[in-house]
């Protein structure tokens, strides 16, 4: 395992190898395999060897956005960084944590909170692409190595959250969906609970809910 500090100022990087832990905001730990990964409720995350996984801390301070609003600064530092990893690609973001090369999915995101503080994990298929039983993937094919690809996210990462800290939500909310799937297009929703919810997407909300038309009107889902 690889800890990896940013220094917000510089946005210079310092890795070094992991014996013992003590997690501070800043603090990246990347994994070069990972053996029993996992997605939003509870789903399997295939982890294939030459691909990134890789986890970092946010410590919520009053006066910080609301915490579920995490997800867009983590899909904005994503995309970003893939952008500048390997430029031009048809990149988009998919409510509420993916991220899509065309159509098929090139990454995942998850957010687990414990109090006040957030472990936002994110899965990129930077070597290649699992099989998945409900979705295409796609892979960047090697493009580049996860040591690689760490400095990048970090630094991308490092830059979002101090935007999500003192951007308007309302703007901030804007700039994800300049970049997500365009309004009118068909989502299914799964929740907890096994169920799902279909409709055209309406946009977000703030706070980063989703919104679906449904039936003439306009509904509201909140990812957790």
């Amino acid at each position: 395992l690889t800890r990896i500090r940013i220094d917000e100022r510089t946005g210079s990087t310092n890795a070094d190898l992991l014996t013992d832990w003590d997690a501070i905001e800043g603090d990246w730990l990347v994994a070069l395999q990972q053996h029993s990964g996992r997605g939003r409720q509870g789903r399997t995350w295939v982890g294939q060897g030459g691909n990134f996984f890789g986890s970092t801390l946010v410590q919520l301070t009053p006066g910080d956005p609301a915490a579920p609003t995490l997800s867009l600064a983590a899909g904005l530092a994503l995309i970003e960084a893939v952008d500048a990893a390997v430029p031009g690609l048809p990149l988009m973001l998919k409510w509420p944590n993916d991220l899509l090369l065309g159509t098929s999915k090139l990454a995942g995101i998850l957010l687990e909170r414990s109090g006040d503080r957030v472990v936002l994990g994110f899965g990129v298929n930077l070597g290649s692409a699992p099989k998945l039983d409900d979705r295409d993937a796609a892979a960047l094919n090697g493009a580049l190595s996860p040591q690689s690809f760490a400095p990048l996210l970090a630094g991308s990462f490092a830059r979002m959250l101090s935007l999500w800290r003192s951007a308007d939500p309302e703007a901030f909310a804007h700039a994800w969906l300049a970049r997500a799937h365009p309004k009118g297009t068909h989502l299914t929703v799964h929740g907890g609970s096994g169920d799902t919810v279909a409709g055209p997407f309406d946009g977000i909300e703030a706070d980063g809910a989703l919104r679906l038309r449904r039936d003439g009107d306009v509904e509201v889902i909140r990812a957790g």
